[in-house]
């Protein structure tokens, strides 16, 4: 299948956190993505309206007409995270909002991708609580993703994505390494040529850390993540406040 244009909406993992680009900016799976798309049929356009911070009914409520009016055959939607860590999340309701989003894009002719999210706790110990939040949204997004005509990335179900080296020290995005895998899974999903599993092998084995470094690691990430995460939190902030898509209208991938 050749595809046209590419259009990618949530929050920040779609956006591209932490994987930083050469221009001060984040590159991302998606962007990673598109290149792989754009390398595999000789062009491609493509448009990120992924703002971080962005819960599912708001990025349904912001983005999906925008993505409709840019009439893309290739789309991803991926959300949820951030419902994850609010006291009102609902798994039903998180994914019913991105199921009304992939009927939209499907009804209009996309193929759509979505994908479940990683197991926090091997990244997060404190996220012990999350788990059967995650549990339950995946469960959901699977249900709901079989009815729709998306097709489903079940990246929650491999243990590799929930491996602490493929996360940015604020162990809420991936790394490069991370994005780089994400956006390899896709790619062997829509079964672009020379692409394999290889994104579902595990890392080799890391050396044991003593019970001071897993303390000191810690304590420094509740420092320069947690404590601050939490006071923008209860003065009602976000992270997405005042920002805008990093690329609301849909260029040429250029295939440097």
């Amino acid at each position: 299948m050749m595809w046209r244009r590419y259009v990618a909406i949530g929050d920040s993992t779609t956006e591209g956190l932490d994987d930083p680009d050469d221009a001060d900016g984040y590159r991302g799976w998606a962007d990673r993505f598109a290149l792989a798309v754009a390398r595999s049929q000789g062009g491609l356009e493509y448009a990120n309206l992924a703002v971080r911070g962005r819960t599912t009914a708001r990025i349904r409520a912001e983005q999906l007409q925008p993505a409709l009016d840019l009439a893309p055959d290739l789309a991803t939607v991926v959300a949820g995270m951030n419902d994850v860590l609010r006291p009102s999340f609902d798994a039903d309701r998180t994914a019913e909002d991105v199921g009304t989003m992939q009927r939209a894009l499907v009804a209009q002719g996309a193929t759509v991708l979505t994908f479940t999210l990683p197991d926090p706790v091997p990244v997060m110990p404190l996220a012990r609580p999350l788990r059967g939040r995650m549990l339950a949204l995946n469960a959901a997004l699977r249900a709901v993703t079989a009815q729709t005509g998306a097709t489903l990335l079940d990246l929650g179900a491999h243990p590799v994505a929930s491996d602490p080296r493929l996360w940015s020290d604020d162990r809420l995005h991936a790394n490069s390494a991370g994005h780089a895998r994400i956006a390899a899974a896709l790619a062997h999903t829509v079964g672009l040529p020379d692409t394999d599993d290889g994104w579902t092998r595990p890392l080799e084995t890391a050396p044991r850390r003593r019970g001071h470094e897993v303390l000191r690691a810690e304590l420094a990430w509740m420092h320069r993540h947690l404590l601050p995460w939490l006071a923008r939190h209860a003065h009602g902030r976000s992270s997405g406040d005042d920002r805008a898509a990093k690329r609301p209208v849909p260029l040429p991938v250029e295939l440097s």
